[in-house]
């Protein structure tokens, strides 16, 4: 974990925004503004996926440059608030996560929880909005949205088998192609809509893509597969050639509705 008194809640990594193709890291940072400390957590704790989810900033820079696309990156720890969730979502700010109780969280007054929403996630998401309508713009077609994350190879006990995830709610334009891309590599176990479900109302995809009409999907890669650096290249260097297939796919740059699972749009 880093601190700063100098605090920006994202970070963009520029690319051809005339390709149509935004990669979005919203777990990428554990850190932290200097005033909030730790949160009253040891810094071990920082280390942990609760913090962030490890070897997504490697990997998404290096897919970025594979394919020359730009990146927004979230800079603070989902420890702090969770960008990945909708405003009214109880877990953007959680008081106890897998086991861990967050001193720093415990009790949230209403206006530290605004604070919170006001200096980093909407920030966040600001940007987000703000580079998907440039690429829009740059590119004249409907931008290609992937979403980069990563998970923990066990959960309360539970062993994963999967080495990758995606997920995806009711537009499955990019989510089964990436799906069946993967699996042709045997050695890999692939989950579909594994470790979680995609359909997630008010989550980053939710907000920015699917309520838009946007191709997109989520990817979850297994943390030990990319906590170092070998790994996580590793790892970008499959992602490459199948993420440029997908996107010169037909029907990737239209705009669809194909609505949510969670609701109505």
């Amino acid at each position: 974990m880093t601190r700063s008194t100098v605090f920006t809640p994202f970070d963009i990594v520029e690319g051809d925004r005339k390709k149509g193709v935004v990669l979005l890291a919203d777990h990428a940072r554990r850190d932290l503004p200097d005033e909030y400390g730790s949160l009253g957590l040891p810094a071990s704790e920082f280390d942990r996926h609760i913090a962030y989810d490890i070897g997504v900033e490697t990997v998404t820079r290096e897919l970025a440059a594979a394919l020359d696309v730009p990146v927004v990156l979230a800079g603070f720890s989902r420890l702090l608030i969770d960008p990945n969730r909708g405003e009214d979502d109880p877990t953007m700010i959680r008081q106890l996560y897998d086991g861990t109780v967050v001193p720093g969280n415990y009790p949230i007054a209403r206006e530290e929880r605004e604070r919170r929403l006001d200096r980093f996630y909407r920030p966040y998401h600001d940007a987000v909005g703000a580079m998907i309508a440039s690429v829009a713009h740059a590119s004249g077609k409907a931008p290609f949205i992937l979403s980069v994350h990563s998970f923990t190879p066990a959960m309360q006990g539970f062993v994963r088998p999967w080495h990758v995830g995606v997920l995806w709610d009711r537009d499955d334009r990019v989510a089964r192609p990436l799906i069946d891309m993967l699996a042709e590599d045997k050695s890999l176990v692939v989950g579909d809509n594994e470790p979680y479900d995609g359909a997630l109302r008010g989550d980053t995809m939710f907000r920015h893509a699917i309520v838009n009409g946007y191709a997109h999907a989520l990817i979850e890669i297994r943390q030990d597969l990319i906590a170092d650096r070998a790994g996580a290249l590793a790892w970008a260097e499959r992602l490459a050639p199948i993420v440029d297939a997908i996107d010169r796919r037909p029907d990737i740059h239209q705009v669809k509705m194909f609505g949510s699972r969670t609701g109505p749009v």
